[in-house]
């Protein structure tokens, strides 16, 4: 058994991950979107990086991920009382990461530091590693401009039409070293495009100057796990941006999406009838149960990608003899 790197964002993508940490422990790096994260009254708020520690840590809330289980919001009514206006949900125990996050930048600390730091101290054995240190942010192209992913989602709840996606400062910002050593490893054995939204979940990592190449250059297979099942997102928003973006929103869509980057493709054995459009477009195709309840169904998807994910690196070798 080698190495695995990650890139996702969201529950769904934490989800996975969380998978892959429970049956590899130190031998997993997740690379986390940060293209969503935002300031709000001077603090530095990263949902998806909570999402994935809180995740892995065991302590994410059942109904909202992005904050630890047992959440309270005495902090956003008494914001609300003084200022008299509505005010982004802010839970009272996920305040903590925010404020050392802050805290943190505020004096120098590259994020990927605090992060690392975060892990430590929740007993995370991964390697949970924001996409990069330098800032990227995830806009909505709308009839109305160009909206903040944040406030697209929290605040006008995606009602906007998308009508295309840019990811400000991608060019720019630089893969951090820890991404770098994750992907050089000497025993990288998969890459994982977790199942989170294409656009703003996996998006803004692939858009990071330099980092579709050096997927592409590892040799690893590279394997997507769809966010899409019976033509749904589970959760999010990935379903209604393929439709306004003139894309069916169906796992073939998302593979097509992918495509020229990955090896192999996961849909859900819900949409079993797909798997040979998919295998049209050039890629292994595995169907599979992909919806995660439990910590099981965790387990199981990602024991399923790395089993593929050997027999794409197999099916490879043997073409190369």
């Amino acid at each position: 058994m080698g190495t695995v790197v990650a890139l996702g964002g969201q529950v769904g993508g934490a989800k996975l991950a969380d998978g892959l940490h429970r049956l590899r422990g130190r031998d997993l790096a997740f690379i986390v979107n940060t293209g969503d994260d935002y300031e709000h009254l001077g603090l530095s708020f990263s949902p998806d990086l909570d999402t994935a520690l809180y995740t892995l840590a065991g302590i994410a809330s059942a109904s909202a991920g992005w904050e630890p289980e047992g959440e309270t919001r005495a902090l956003s009514t008494m914001l609300k009382r003084l200022s008299g206006l509505e005010q982004p949900p802010i839970g009272d125990r996920a305040l903590a990461a925010t404020l050392l996050r802050t805290q943190g930048l505020a004096a120098g600390r590259r994020l990927t530091e605090i992060t690392l730091d975060f892990c430590r101290h929740l007993g995370i054995e991964a390697r949970v590693l924001p996409m990069s240190d330098d800032p990227v942010r995830t806009h909505v192209l709308t009839d109305e401009g160009a909206i903040p992913f944040p406030e697209y989602f929290g605040q006008l709840g995606c009602e906007p039409r998308a009508r295309g996606l840019e990811y400000a400062g991608a060019d720019q910002a630089r893969i951090s070293d820890e991404v770098l050593d994750a992907l050089h490893a000497a025993d990288l054995e998969a890459v994982v495009l977790c199942p989170s939204n294409p656009f703003h979940g996996i998006g803004p990592i692939l858009e990071i100057s330099g980092m579709r190449e050096l997927l592409r250059k590892r040799g690893a297979p590279v394997i997507a796990v769809t966010p899409i099942v019976g033509g749904k997102a589970l959760k999010g928003s990935a379903g209604k941006m393929m439709r306004e973006l003139g894309k069916e929103p169906s796992a073939r869509s998302v593979a097509a999406h992918y495509l020229r980057l990955i090896d192999g493709f996961v849909l859900d054995q819900e949409d079993a009838q797909l798997v040979e459009g998919v295998r049209s477009l050039g890629m292994d195709v595995l169907a599979a149960p992909t919806v995660m309840r439990n910590a099981e169904d965790r387990i199981a998807l990602a024991r399923k990608v790395l089993e593929f994910a050997r027999s794409v690196r197999e099916r490879k070798a043997l073409e190369v003899e």
